[in-house]
């Protein structure tokens, strides 16, 4: 039974594959947190904590936070309470190095991933999900000019004005995605020899992709 057992997911793919719209689902049906590098970010550097505070000090240089703390804000995560039952990644591990370091905390406490979900999406059609993003200047309510079109062309429905993110132009999506294949698709090697990998059309509706997850989860259970 689902509700019975333990899950530690990580979930890839191209940017716009869906990974955070399935990350979502999979939290509700199974009942774990999704822990999203950007959110673990924000809510360290939030709390003031001593690696909150360094993450701060790399990025107002301008700087990536380097892995060392990555991982340890992951192995705090990880080991809280609120995932006792398991976890969902959602952003991390993006490199082989990351990978090895999350595979060196679980051994540590005797346990292993118990699946990596991978959205596989063609390059152009996560270009066009995530070029055609817009939100709203005021509420932060998100729109897409072909998926979900606000309700008057260029404005949300509370009037105000709707922009392109500067992460979700074309121009930087390509490089993201450039970024993406040189960093992350070498985890789906070390990830298929470990014979934990599954991947999942992510082209379909949500309903459809979401099934085919739970589907990969819940096959040897």
């Amino acid at each position: 039974m689902v509700g019975e057992r333990e899950f530690r997911v990580v979930l890839l793919g191209l940017p716009g594959a869906g990974k955070g719209t399935q990350g979502k689902l999979l939290q509700q049906t199974l009942g774990i947190p999704t822990i999203s590098t950007g959110d673990m970010l924000r809510e360290a550097m939030n709390s003031g904590s001593e690696l909150g505070r360094m993450a701060r000090s790399y990025m107002q240089k301008g700087e990536l936070v380097p892995d060392s703390v990555i991982v340890r804000m992951v192995e705090e995560t990880i080991g809280s309470e609120r995932c006792a039952k398991g976890f969902i990644l959602d952003g991390f591990p993006r490199t082989y190095e990351q990978a090895k370091a999350l595979d060196g905390v679980l051994e540590a406490w005797g346990k292993t991933l118990t699946k990596v979900l991978y959205f596989n999406l063609p390059e152009e059609e996560a270009v066009r999900r995530i070029s055609g993003r817009m939100a709203c200047k005021s509420c932060q309510r998100m729109y897409h000019n072909l998926f979900n079109p606000p309700p008057t062309s260029g404005r949300c429905e509370c009037g105000a004005e709707l922009g392109i993110r500067e992460d979700d132009k074309e121009e930087t999506v390509r490089k993201r995605v450039v970024v993406y294949r040189s960093q992350t698709l070498p985890l789906l090697e070390y990830y298929g020899q470990k014979e934990i990998l599954c991947a999942i059309d992510a082209s379909p509706t949500i309903e459809n992709v979401q099934k085919e997850a739970l589907k990969a989860l819940c096959a040897n259970a």
